[in-house]
């Protein structure tokens, strides 16, 4: 695609430890808003739909919001490395905010998943700009450093935004889930106008050209496939004509996409982020560890309400053991990587985690719960070894003028592949009830009727079956993974002076 001569510009540097701790403060703050989104307000459905209605599409509350994230996630890239972070950053929290204000004020469905859009407008500058200054604000002896704290905020978000969501739904209004995000992310744009100021950039003198095209080709031609992967299997079947538009119409974009961005001078997906080896290889694994966390986070309670006979909180509690460990192995990988490389940390991580992910169906059954509670806790630091020594990484192979791309090209291909990945397991696990039933099922419903007391043994049996395939298709993403940074990563990455 078009080549491109980035202005040059130094890293950002607030002055002083102080100023640095503000930005760091004000980085975890902001991260915290897209952490928290997603679970806060899960446990707070019943309450949305019995107020406002629209319980056939409710779940495009988190559709829609993971689309507009996943497919601007490039889009803000190329613009941070472009116009700076802190423009990027601020106007996202803005766009962030005024979505959770207009969340909180809607008056049906319909509108509460066109402002969850808006929502995830902002929510893709959050994720995408404040992994980037991440490794601005740190060389890159010290990113381990950063990257553990926000490690450690998603970690807290997860087991703390369920029981938040579900406390202000049952004792003020499920519109307080949203509300909150106005005081949190008021103090967390305080502090990046404050504290954070990035040196001028130096340039040659001409006006910085934003790809506007290519922008929207990306985001029409990510929105229309990913709706497909979504949507197929659930609102319509694979095969059926509405699947076949949307894919259809996907790959003409796609063509639409390589042609505008091969003429573009500053392409927003630049060809150099699937020409460089380091970078491709870490697209493809991180988008493998996307396919493969959609096995615990989408199936496992599931599995411990149905087979295990858990109640919702404990089945939570079996999910959640992983972000206990993640952020610790994540904070201590520097120590491996810094003997062996960042390539043979990911492989030792993401080999060890292939392993304890084929190792779930072999668990007894029905089991205990301390026993895939003990998986994930494996689980978890296994993959912090893998994913934090690709990301500091890949951000310290590039310079500060591709290092927002660079950063939003891996964060985009593990989203992406957590909607593949939720597609496929979807359809495996209910393959796998339709032949252990003998008629087309699917989880949702043998969940129900599992609730509901009216599931008998074989039922139970043919959930655990459905998601033993999962895992074991979670096991082969995760050795596909081993096998891409094998053959195609580099065994030194080029990391840049600092």
């Amino acid at each position: 695609m078009g080549s491109t001569r980035p202005a040059v510009r130094k890293a950002a540097q607030p002055a002083g430890a102080n100023r640095r701790g503000a930005v760091v403060a004000a980085l975890m703050l902001a991260m915290a808003l897209a952490a928290l989104d997603s679970t806060i307000v899960s446990t707070a459905v019943p309450q949305i739909v019995g107020d406002l209605g629209g319980f056939s599409v409710f779940s495009w509350l988190f559709s829609g919001y993971l689309l507009a994230v996943t497919v601007t996630l490039p889009v803000y890239g190329k613009l941070s490395d472009t116009f700076g972070r802190k423009p990027v950053l601020v106007a996202g929290a803005v766009v962030f905010l005024i979505g959770s204000l207009l969340c909180a004020l809607a008056w049906n469905m319909g509108a509460l998943i066109a402002f969850r859009v808006v929502q995830g407008l902002g929510g893709g500058a959050l994720q995408g700009t404040v992994q980037t200054l991440a490794a601005d604000l740190y060389p890159l002896k010290d990113r381990p450093k950063i990257q553990a704290k926000l490690s450690t905020v998603w970690a807290v978000s997860a087991v703390a935004g369920p029981g938040l969501g579900g406390v202000l739904a049952a004792y003020a209004d499920w519109r307080w889930i949203f509300l909150i995000n106005l005081p949190i992310g008021a103090v967390a744009l305080w502090l990046i106008v404050r504290h954070l100021h990035e040196p001028a950039r130096e340039t040659d003198g001409t006006r910085a050209r934003v790809d506007w095209a290519g922008a929207l080709a990306v985001f029409a031609c990510g929105g229309v496939l990913l709706t497909a992967l979504v949507q197929g299997g659930v609102a319509w079947p694979w095969l059926s004509p509405h699947s076949l538009v949307f894919f259809g119409t996907g790959l003409v974009l796609l063509a639409a996409v390589v042609v505008i961005e091969r003429r573009a001078a500053e392409p927003i997906i630049p060809g150099w982020v699937w020409r460089r080896r380091t970078i491709a290889a870490v697209n493809l694994a991180l988008g493998a560890l996307g396919l493969l966390m959609v096995a615990p986070t989408v199936f496992l309670p599931t599995y411990a309400q149905s087979v295990l006979g858990l109640a919702p909180v404990a089945a939570g509690f079996v999910l959640s053991v992983w972000t206990l460990s993640w952020p610790v192995s994540a904070a201590l990988s520097q120590h491996v990587y810094r003997r062996i490389g960042f390539r043979n940390t990911a492989m030792l991580g993401i080999g060890t985690a292939a392993l304890i992910l084929f190792a779930f169906p072999f668990l007894p059954y029905p089991g205990q719960a301390w026993q895939p509670a003990l998986l994930m806790l494996l689980l978890g630091a296994a993959l912090g070894l893998f994913q934090l020594p690709l990301i500091v990484g890949v951000q310290s192979t590039v310079g500060w003028a591709e290092r927002g791309t660079a950063t939003a090209s891996v964060l985009f291909c593990r989203q992406t592949g957590q909607t593949v990945g939720a597609a496929v397991f979807g359809a495996v696990a209910n393959g796998v009830l339709a032949a252990r039933l003998g008629g087309a099922s699917d989880l949702d419903s043998v969940t129900r009727a599992l609730d509901s007391g009216t599931a008998d043994e074989s039922v139970r049996r043919a959930i655990a079956d459905a998601v033993h395939a999962v895992y074991l298709g979670a096991a082969g993403a995760a050795a596909l993974a081993f096998l891409v940074l094998l053959v195609l990563a580099p065994r030194k990455f080029p990391v840049l002076t600092d």
